[in-house]
């Protein structure tokens, strides 16, 4: 070496000198969110989303969006607000998506827009064109109360909410169908798989049906009614190994038209259910489970009920 080469000493560039934090989101929610996360249908409900019915119902052709006939406007609000009263008066906070487009008669249906995990929410793509775009002002809802969104389907998938339904944090009953294409399914798969749901039940909805909920539902930690003719063996085989007891709906006209298994569990064994439905009610009683009725004429009319105006953003 040339000892007449003066050697500069610089300083190293410095590390960051910090380290990230590594508490998982779902730890954190609560912190930086708020209070929100669902991994089942009958533990304690305790906050909802709903879209109280505005002008989009005021003026529509029943025929172009699927409603069985027209409707009294003052008597399907009524209706719709009756039940937020009963969630009300059993403590469960009702939030409202306060925007929507005029042309939306049906967007009252909330549980078709979002899918409540334990990390946020998944906002949904309707499969029907008369739905596509309310899907927009549930997402604004949820970024203004702060409820996360953990994925938005997105491509040529299709999904409603109503085809999801939580077994346990670990096991979700996932169907597809007319609501929900391949595509719709495997983005909603992959979510749910990537949040530790390392079971999913797979449930073909057969044609002429819509979602799950009008087929299969939950009213206690160990209690479930199904329309017994139209859900798959394998499903009710899995649920039996998970120690329910399934309650077979015993009214054809109550299971299709008065939608006697589409009814919310506001905590295990206490469930709210459309009104008319007296022999799926019966046996309800009959299993333990307490039943509170309410009317929902009105609103069958848009072939939904209870479960499908509803989603659901805490329980437990």
């Amino acid at each position: 070496m040339n000892k007449d080469i003066v050697k500069i000493d610089t300083d190293a560039i410095p590390g960051e000198r910090w380290f990230p934090n590594e508490n998982s989101f779902k730890d954190e929610i609560d912190l930086y969110w708020g209070d929100w996360g669902v991994a089942s249908e009958v533990e304690d409900l305790k906050a909802v989303l709903m879209r109280r019915p505005g002008k989009e119902i005021e003026n529509f052709d029943y025929k172009e969006v699927r409603f069985k006939e027209p409707i009294n406007v003052d008597l399907f609000r009524k209706q719709h607000d009756d039940l937020a009263e009963i969630y009300s008066n059993h403590g469960v906070k009702v939030y409202y998506v306060k925007e929507q487009r005029g042309d939306r008669p049906n967007a009252l249906f909330m549980r078709d827009l979002v899918f409540m995990t334990p990390e946020g929410a998944i906002v949904t793509r309707p499969a029907i064109a008369a739905r596509r775009g309310e899907e927009r002002y549930a997402a604004k809802a949820l970024s203004d109360l702060g409820v996360p969104i953990l994925k938005t389907v997105t491509g040529n998938g299709t999904f409603d909410g109503a085809m999801g339904l939580w077994i346990d944090k670990h096991t979700v009953v996932l169907a597809s169908g007319v609501r929900c294409n391949k595509d719709g399914y495997q983005q909603v798969e992959y979510e749910l798989k990537r949040i530790g749901v390392d079971n999913i039940i797979h449930m073909q909805i057969p044609y002429g049906h819509a979602h799950i909920d009008g087929l299969l539902n939950i009213a206690s930690n160990d209690t479930a009614m199904i329309h017994a003719s139209q859900v798959p063996y394998d499903v009710c085989e899995a649920l039996k190994r998970k120690g329910f007891k399934l309650l077979e709906a015993p009214s054809q006209t109550e299971a299709k038209e008065t939608l006697g298994i589409n009814f919310v569990a506001i905590k295990p064994g206490l469930v709210v259910q459309p009104e008319g439905n007296p022999r799926c009610k019966e046996l309800l009683e009959n299993n333990g489970i307490k039943v509170i009725s309410t009317d929902f004429f009105e609103i069958l009319k848009g072939w939904g009920a209870i479960h499908c105006v509803t989603a659901f953003l805490k329980r437990g």
